[in-house]
């Protein structure tokens, strides 16, 4: 890129542990007004600043070298457009719109003249995508973009007209002049590319004059979603593109010993059959004769790392992994729990997919993926050619829950287009993602709470579960577990990021991974889906030892103010402690992360304990300044169907080094008719100060409400998940 000026604007962090962050925009050479900005992150060694997903040093100095990251790129276009490139991949949480509503916001536009395209790979480390940290991360620069773009408009504005430049306003993606004229931004573009010195302000506005953030808003690309005109990886109309698919082991990461493809070569359609390390590639004209082919592929498979472990092994082990609890103190009284989670299949609804075209000197790849550079390096290391030689072009990806952190299918995509020397589209099946695609982790936790005379005196969190694989996120790069005083990367993430809200006295939190070698990858929240409803189960127990209310225990109990001010608003919305039928029930749960808070109520009818229903469930969060309310809305939607799914329904088992569970038949994901009759969310208050993460954050309170429930309907203390396991 080249550059015609600098502009360098410092950010202060909402928290301490964020590091210190700042961003530079400047201005592109471009025929029509570009403006671009990059933002930097300080490296730290404040455990801390891992735990909220900043990149940390392994050292134990701190380094003021700043990493400079994503970069944004914002065009204004001749005919009126306003084109933002977003290095943050979308997969159906609304980061496109929100991004859009930003830019609408400070450039004074019409959001539907504002549109987000989703940028290539480009090497900059910040472009990965997960913690919830996209909108958190580009809220500052985008604004702040959008604010010199429209400053330099003005500017431009101002000069042809030859009038003062603070006489004129901005709106409906125009300025316009006291005396009735008005230009459209596209017919000002080009001359405001040479404004170097805007006449006017440059500042994003303040919080009380936003008319755009905060006000719902549909995501823009959903009707093409619902009408299937969006392009997704295996839609990109790539010329003569051969559907591929590929014939997978019956046991995880088996081998392929030796191939008898004569079947199968001799079928009408099928153009070639390629062994690869993941299994064998059939390609052919269309899917449906690629998979026939691949069902007549006679393949002798090698075993896996994993052939003789089963779902009572993995119980086993993890058992064996979690050490006894201390000794209470003398005439202490206590509550234990034990908690199992089964793994759990991400089951986006758009499968593994990617299409590729490699040729002798370069490679291209279309695919939804949330770490595009790393995809770009794993291509082509698998191929062998220099990581500058292959183009990642991200898509719109079909859901992905953390499935979409992992590069399978790119790999083996450009592997087939590789050895045949023609573009393919290869699609995992769903039988495909179900029993080769990533889990989230089988997990045993251990808890006590220890109390003396009505006083909390500790709290022992001791979990274990199967080995993590973070993969090479940029969160967790360069990461030295054992310099921080952890035995590994996923127990030191668990330490730093599970924090519990209530005020339990002293506490010891220990995660011990078990080298298992199973398909895994950060699901929803990573670790606090499962430890979090676990911990808010153990605050039902308490509640019930004490003989009270479980909701008012967690007000009187928790840390700060707004957490209590958020539990009194979840009980006066929720109608907490009103008459209920019998065999029906409330469930509470709560959670604190991403910078954010949110609590949840759900209302289930267990009157059949073997088909117990959501009927309601209400959200209550403070999100800070709410972007979108509307996709908040969504999102949080979604995290109740998660907690309904991986609480009542939901698991993966594990035979003999296989994952029992073929499609949506059996993996037991909750349809429409699962769904809460009635869903509302309330916001708190709005403020200008922070703004928080909402991926993720509901989930872990969406998953304890409805074991909450279950177990206040029930009578009963639930302890293994998904409860039809």
């Amino acid at each position: 890129m080249t550059s015609t000026e600098h502009t360098t604007t410092s950010v202060a962090p909402d928290r301490p542990d964020m590091g210190r962050r700042r961003f530079v925009t400047f201005l592109v050479a471009a025929p029509t007004l570009t403006v671009a900005a990059r933002l930097g992150i300080d490296l730290t060694t404040h455990p801390s600043a891992f735990a909220a997903g900043r990149p940390s040093a392994a050292s134990s100095e701190t380094t003021t070298e700043t990493d400079l990251g994503t970069t944004y790129v914002l065009r204004v276009t001749s005919d009126n457009r306003i084109v933002f490139e977003s290095p943050k991949a979308d997969v159906g949480q609304g980061i496109s719109t929100a991004l859009s509503m930003l830019i609408a916001e400070d450039l004074d536009a019409r959001l539907t003249d504002v549109r987000t395209e989703l940028a290539d790979a480009a090497n900059l480390p910040g472009q990965s995508v997960g913690g919830s940290l996209s909108i958190r991360d580009a809220y500052d620069p985008v604004r702040e973009m959008a604010a010199q773009a429209r400053a330099r408009l003005v500017t431009a504005a101002a000069r042809r007209w030859g009038v003062d430049a603070d006489t004129l306003t901005t709106h409906d993606t125009a300025v316009h002049a006291p005396d009735g004229r008005s230009e459209t931004y596209g017919a000002l573009a080009a001359d405001a590319a040479n404004v170097t010195d805007p006449e006017v302000s440059t500042a994003p506005k303040p919080f009380s004059e936003h008319t755009v953030i905060g006000s719902p808003a549909s995501q823009q690309e959903g009707r093409a979603i619902v009408t299937g005109a969006m392009t997704f990886s295996l839609d990109v109309p790539v010329a003569d593109a051969l559907p591929t698919v590929v014939a997978r082991p019956p046991t995880i990461y088996g081998t392929v010993e030796s191939v008898d493809a004569s079947a199968t070569t001799s079928m009408s359609g099928v153009i070639a059959v390629t062994t690869i390390p993941t299994g064998v590639a059939v390609t052919a004209r269309s899917f449906h004769e690629a998979m026939r082919g691949r069902d007549a592929l006679r393949v002798t498979w090698g075993p896996g790392p994993v052939d003789d472990v089963s779902d009572s092994t993995i119980n086993e082990r993890l058992a064996q992994a979690i050490p006894p609890f201390a000794d209470p103190p003398l005439l202490s009284n206590h509550v234990d729990g034990r908690f199992e989670f089964a793994f759990v299949n991400h089951a986006p609804m758009e499968t593994n997919a990617a299409t590729a075209d490699v040729r002798p000197t370069s490679a291209v790849v279309w695919s939804s993926t949330k770490v595009p550079n790393s995809t770009r390096r794993q291509v082509a290391e698998a191929i062998g050619y220099a990581e500058d030689a292959v183009t990642v072009h991200v898509t719109r990806g079909g859901g992905s829950f953390g499935r979409r952190l992992s590069s399978e299918a790119q790999i083996e995509a450009a592997r087939v287009s590789h050895a045949l020397g023609r573009p393919v589209k290869l699609m995992w099946t769903r039988d495909d993602d179900t029993r080769h695609g990533r889990m989230r982790p089988a997990s045993m936790h251990r808890m006590r709470i220890t109390y003396l005379a009505g006083e909390m005196v500790s709290f022992e969190n001791l979990s274990s579960a199967v080995q993590l694989d973070f993969g090479v996120s940029s969160v967790i790069t360069g990461i030295d577990p054992g310099a921080l005083g952890y035995p590994s990367i996923g127990s030191a993430f668990f330490a730093l990021t599970q924090h519990t809200p209530y005020a339990l006295g002293t506490e010891a939190k220990e995660l011990n991974e078990v080298p298992l070698k199973f398909p895994t990858a950060t699901w929803r929240s990573v670790y606090s889906g499962h430890n979090r409803a676990a911990e808010e189960l153990m605050m039902d127990r308490l509640a019930s030892k004490l003989g009270k209310d479980p909701l008012g225990l967690r007000i009187s109990l928790a840390k700060d103010q707004p957490a209590k001010a958020l539990l009194r608003r979840l009980r006066t919305e929720s109608g907490w402690g009103s008459s209920l039928p019998a065999g029906w029930a409330h469930g509470v749960g709560y959670h604190e992360e991403y910078d954010g808070r949110a609590g949840c109520v759900v209302t289930i009818d267990a009157t059949d304990p073997k088909a117990p229903r959501v009927m309601s469930a209400l959200v209550v969060a403070d999100m800070g300044i709410p972007v979108n309310p509307r996709g908040l809305e969504a999102q949080f939607m979604g995290s109740v169907m998660d907690g309904i799914g991986t609480i009542l329904r939901a698991g993966n088992h594990i035979d003999n080094g296989s994952v029992r569970e073929s499609s949506f038949a059996d993996f037991a994901w909750p349809r429409q008719r699962h769904a809460p009759r009635d869903f509302r969310l309330v916001l708190m208050p709005a403020t200008g100060t922070s703004i928080a993460g909402a991926g993720e954050i509901a989930v872990p309170a969406a998953a304890a409400a409805v074991a909450s429930a279950f177990g206040r309907a029930t009578g009963t203390q639930p302890w293994r998940f998904p409860l039809t396991f």
